[in-house]
């Protein structure tokens, strides 16, 4: 991960929010939401420094971060891939197309491919069960996908 994130002027941005919240009930949440804003991702680094700041075990805020979905200790990429492996996208090969994505952008589930452009995520059902196997490309939604679709969306980004 690139430490440019790690900047002075964003731990002190950071610790803006900090002050803000500090002292009120149900501070934590809403400075993990606004750090994730201001690092684009909540590392070891940043939590360690809400953890001092607020005076919270490391193993509460990481406890915290890891469990709910919309945190992420990287990065993500320009462009996230979410591939629905609910019931209806699975049997008809949603597997598939995540094994074609992960080659075509060299990316594993919960990752970031390594020029940064592409996050990868595998998702629960999404609603559009009638177009299965689905796909998003951030908000643009793809169906009734077969895997040599692929690389023709990919390279649509």
């Amino acid at each position: 991960m690139g430490r440019e994130i790690l900047t002075q002027e964003n731990y002190t941005k950071l610790n803006e929010i900090i002050c803000q919240h500090k002292g009120k009930k149900g501070a934590l949440m809403p400075i993990l939401h606004e750090g994730q804003k201001i690092f684009g991702c909540l590392p070891l680094e940043v939590q360690k420094r809400i953890s001092e700041e607020l005076n919270v075990p490391m193993a509460e805020i990481y406890g915290v971060v890891t469990f709910y979905s919309q945190f992420t200790l990287e990065p993500k990429g320009e462009y996230t891939i979410g591939v629905c492996l609910g019931t209806a996208c699975y049997v008809k090969g949603a597997q598939k197309i995540i094994e074609r994505i992960k080659r075509e952008v060299n990316v594993e589930i919960g990752a970031t491919s390594p020029d940064g452009k592409f996050s990868l995520e595998a998702t629960r059902c999404i609603g559009a069960c009638g177009l299965a196997p689905v796909l998003t490309v951030n908000e643009d939604v793809y169906g009734r996908l077969i895997e040599a679709d692929v690389p023709g969306i990919i390279a649509k980004y």
